[in-house]
């Protein structure tokens, strides 16, 4: 046996372990916060008629934990955690008629899409008539994590993805197929958002419908680096989030980091890969400054391709993030700078355009590094790593 077949060997063995840790940490985490829903309904003692006491359960709640565990524990959290429970109500007992209930084996994708099958039962099912055939307090405990989890055989992420689902048919079909075809979360999160489930019903051939949508796309890949770095697992585990996509990118952001401060004009570092969530999706700003002259928050985003106007609006939507949850009163409106590395040049663009008036902007031109100086410094610094990568 070669070098190169012990080498690849090592590098699946690895891969396989990382995925499958990822996938046992999202099974505990799934069952975890359904357990957590669980507890947030029998607290409001049937919240549909003290929906005020509810509301201030999980304000409270959402205080409490936040200071004991950090982040995930949001009132946005907790509510789909709540949701989440009365969507997947799992029943007591394994009798047949339970199995029903929970719908034991998979959905079927025909069934599905007809809402005739007997799936999950979805929020809108659960009522006081059926409430007692879910689990009560006592029924299960922590050490029965792992059963729990069976019968959730989706991420967490997931499941995030499926409760923005309103149609309680079309959740239950997104799920069937999800399962069935093996859909990481980018998969399940673009069929939803391309309408899948609608187009499949209009469809008259509709078994083609279903293979084509079962066939991943290159943009669907995750990593098995991706899967254990998940936003949603860190804050599970209460882990430090530091990530990047290569170790090209995560030099160069350490080098221009260094860059900015030695420059002496007002930077002041904040952080680095600072995660921010936007509905249920989550970005990372790969670097954040202050600029004490300017008084202002400074964005600062790497791309290692060519610039795009998506990167511009990606960048807006980042800045309007900054400017409503980051910047104080007495601060200037934040300020974005995307830096595009390419393999032929180096492209420097300042997100300007939401400034309130265009002495401000030009204020700003003025305070902030020329674009021609960052671009050549980040072109200097990637093709010095790029030798020394040889």
């Amino acid at each position: 046996m070669g070098y190169d077949q012990v080498l690849s060997d090592l590098v699946g063995l690895l891969e396989d372990a990382r995925r499958a840790a990822a996938r046992s940490v999202n099974a505990l985490m799934t069952a975890t916060y359904w357990l957590v829903g669980r507890r947030i309904v029998e607290g409001e003692q049937q919240g549909a008629a003290r929906a005020r006491y509810g509301e201030a359960l999980i304000e409270k709640l959402s205080q409490d934990l936040g200071r004991r565990f950090g982040r995930g524990f949001s009132m946005r959290n907790l509510e789909q955690m709540r949701r989440f429970y009365l969507a997947w109500p799992i029943p007591q007992t394994a009798s047949a008629e339970s199995k029903s209930l929970l719908g034991a084996t998979n959905p079927q994708t025909a069934s599905a899409i007809s809402g005739s099958g007997k799936g999950r039962v979805p929020a809108a099912a659960v009522t006081p008539s059926n409430m007692e055939k879910v689990q009560t307090a006592s029924a299960l405990l922590p050490r029965d994590l792992p059963t729990i989890a069976a019968h959730l055989p989706l991420p967490w992420s997931h499941y995030v993805k499926l409760l923005s689902v309103e149609k309680a048919e079309a959740r239950t079909f997104y799920e069937a197929e999800a399962i069935r075809g093996g859909w990481n979360v980018r998969q399940l999160g673009r069929q939803i958002s391309s309408q899948f489930y609608e187009r499949t019903l209009l469809s008259k051939n509709k078994a083609a419908m279903l293979r084509k949508g079962s066939t991943p796309r290159p943009g669907d890949a995750v990593s098995p680096e991706e899967e254990i770095k998940d936003p949603l697992v860190l804050e599970f585990l209460g882990l430090k989030d530091e990530y990047s996509e290569s170790e090209l990118e995560e030099a160069l952001i350490t080098k221009l980091e260094s860059f900015l401060l030695e420059l002496g004009d007002g930077f002041t570092f904040v952080g680095r890969q600072r995660r921010l969530r936007i509905g249920d999706e989550w970005y990372r700003i790969d670097l954040l400054f202050f600029h004490r002259r300017l008084r202002c928050l400074v964005v600062i985003d790497l791309k290692l391709g060519k610039f795009t106007h998506a990167d511009a609006g990606q960048m807006h939507l980042y800045l309007n993030y900054a400017r409503e949850h980051w910047t104080l009163p007495e601060e200037n409106p934040p300020v974005g700078v995307i830096l595009c590395a390419q393999k032929d040049e180096a492209v420097v663009h300042y997100a300007l355009e939401g400034l309130p008036n265009k002495v401000l902007a030009a204020e700003y031109r003025m305070a902030l590094p020329d674009e021609k100086l960052l671009a050549e410094e980040l072109q200097r610094t990637r093709l010095l790593l790029e030798h020394r990568g040889k």
